[in-house]
Parts: structure tokens; sequence; C-alpha cells
């Protein structure tokens, strides 16, 4: 049996990932093949832009058209060759038909995509949780990672899930709608089970830090607290965002000691306290650029870049501003096209998930 490797740490398990700065080894970077629009649902149509939630109450459960997948697929395979000129491991999931209609003893639903693995899971160390996702369309999207993690399995690593939720219909506040600006923050979701997205969660080596959100509930939280135990500490960061969904739009770490705000989801004076003696980098206001068609992310989509070490950053080539900022703040811009990426849920952290980095686990705080 072949050695995925050793990472630079001593070990040869080839899961090992404490922070989102170490040096990156290896890579799991999503897929665009069998997409299918999400299908008609609160969970869905209340955590994307308004006008991109009526779109899909029309068309969700087809195909997305090549007019979308094409330009997006392009930028795909560019992301790639960079990251493999860099020198980093790709691995690829194998891809499904999300088209095919399944069913659950509480619910039917057609799929969604593998464009995004950090939704899905979390590597902690050499460990890689699987999330109780609320989509019903991503309830079985796990099983493309099947023979990529069993392999990681075999060579060492460990694999958990989360306890499998039902998604019944008590899960979904049948009553919700985004709040208006002063309303207190609503969610979609209930209390009634445990879900959470692992896109609400970053890591700093033995902190993490979390929103809850539209995706993730108080059990969710809590659970994972408890299953990491006290080695790590969980920290909630409060989110003013309307439609809250994904940590990682909104509060970035890109290197000890280095945050990267959202100035409008994030209050900095709220932030936790552990933070007091980090500096806080307040992102630039989006630069206007044409949106894609259909894009399910906001316009601070721009605050989703990957770190390859503590200096080097891949963040999109459409957003001048931000490259500004990162090189005023001492780190080395690797601008990538990426736009197209958001109708099927994010840009580069979104579309990654970081199974190596060369480093131990360490506290920052």
């Amino acid at each position: 049996m072949t050695n995925l490797g050793d990472g630079g740490t001593g070990t040869t398990c080839p899961v090992n990932s404490h922070n989102e700065w170490d040096p990156l080894e290896e890579v799991i970077v999503g897929r665009l093949e069998g997409a299918v629009i999400p299908p008609n649902h609160p969970a869905v149509t209340f955590n994307v832009p308004r006008k991109v939630a009526r779109f899909y109450r029309f068309v969700g459960g087809h195909r997305y058209p090549r007019l979308l997948t094409s330009p997006a697929q392009r930028e795909l395979d560019e992301f790639i060759r960079v990251l493999e000129g860099e020198g980093i491991t790709v691995r690829r999931p194998e891809w499904l038909d999300f088209s095919k209609r399944v069913r659950t003893p509480h619910w039917s639903s057609t799929g969604f995509a593998i464009a995004c693995p950090r939704d899905g899971f979390l590597v902690v160390g050499d460990e890689i949780i699987e999330a109780p996702m609320c989509w019903r369309a991503r309830y079985f999207e796990p099983l493309a990672y099947r023979k990529l993690f069993r392999r990681y399995f075999e060579e060492g690593a460990r694999w958990t899930a989360a306890p499998r939720p039902m998604l019944s219909d008590s899960l979904y506040d049948a009553d919700y709608r985004p709040p208006d600006t002063g309303d207190p923050i609503g969610y979609v979701i209930t209390e009634e089970e445990v879900v959470f997205d692992a896109a609400d969660f970053v890591r700093c080596g033995r902190d993490l830090f979390v929103t809850r959100s539209n995706v993730t509930n108080v059990l969710g939280i809590e659970w994972l607290r408890r299953h990491l135990g006290d080695d790590y500490r969980i920290h909630e960061v409060e989110s003013r965002c309307r439609q809250p969904m994904h940590i990682d739009s909104s509060f970035m770490p890109l290197a000890p000691g280095k945050l990267l705000v959202n100035p409008e989801y994030i209050d900095v004076n709220r932030l936790p306290p552990v933070l007091k003696n980090w500096d806080v980098l307040i992102a630039p206001q989006p630069d206007k650029v044409r949106s894609a068609v259909a894009s399910m992310c906001s316009d601070w989509i721009s605050l989703n870049v990957l770190m390859l070490d503590e200096k080097r950053v891949i963040c999109e080539k459409a957003h001048p501003s931000m490259q500004r900022a990162l090189s005023d703040w001492g780190f080395e811009t690797i601008p990538v096209s990426f736009l197209h990426y958001a109708p099927f849920g994010g840009s580069f952290h979104c579309a990654t998930l970081d199974v190596r980095r060369r480093g131990v686990l360490e506290s920052y705080f």
C-alpha cells in the first residue's frame, strides 16, 4: 500500500492540519461534475441572496447549465494548476450524479454538488470529522469522499462522523423570515437535533472559532466541543449578518497574531477576549465586480482566501483592494480568477479541505 506522505511532522499519518496557515502540503479540491441546482427548501432559499432564491424556486433540482459550469470549470482547473505548481498534492473526490432523487423515511430530495469540501468536513490534527449538515440536498454528499477517506484511515488517520441527523420538518422554523436591519438575528434551523457545517469553524491550533448560523445550531457547537474535549477550546464569534452561513467570509485567521475580519458582519469590539493581543485586519470594502450569475455568495466572498503558509495567500484576482491590503499587511499574494465558482457555494477556502500542513499542535493564546 502506498504511503500518502509524512508531512514533515515526524509522523507517517497523511492527515495533519492544526490551523489555517502552516505550510500546505496536501489538499482536497472539490468537483463540479454532477452538480445540481439545490431544490427549493427553507434551509436553502433563506441562506442565499434573495434574487438567487427566487431563481432556485423555479429551477431547483435541475442540472446547472453549461453557461455556469463551463467558466467555473476553467477557473477550477487553473486553481488546481496553481496549487500543483506550488508543490502541493491535490486530491479529488469521486463525482456523483446528484440529479437522482433520494429518499429517507422523512423526506425526499435531489442533491447538490461536491464543489465545497470545506462545508462538510473538519480536519483537526490527524482526525477527519464528517459534519451533520442540515441541507437535505447534501445528505449523501460524504459518499463522494469515502474511498479517499478510507485510504487516509488505512494510513493512520482518525475518521469520525457526527450523529447522522434525521432532518425532519421539526428541524426547520416554518415561520422563519430573514430579519430586517435592526431586528434580532433569527435562524431557520431549530435545536431539534445536532447539526453544523464544518465551514462555520476555523482553527488556530488548540483554539477553534465558530459562528452560530442558519446551518449550525447550539447543539452542533456543543457536540463538537465535547467531542474534542479538554485539549481544545471553542469560542463563539457573534455575527451581524442577516443570513449567517459560514465563518470564512466574515472571520479569517491568516497567521499567528493576524486576523482578517469583515466589518459589516463582525463587531471588532465584541471579539472573543482571547484575541485581544492579535492584530485585527479590517477587510476593505469589496470591489465592484460583475458577479457570476446565480452567485450563492455575498460580495464579502473576497475574504475567502487560502493560506499556503504564513506569508503566501491565494486571493481573488478581481478584488485588487483586497490584494493591496494583504500586501500592505506583509503577505505575498497569488491572485487567481475564481468568481465563476460562486454559484456552486464559495471561493478558494470553501473549494478546498487542507488535509496536511507541515506543523504541530500549538496554542497561540
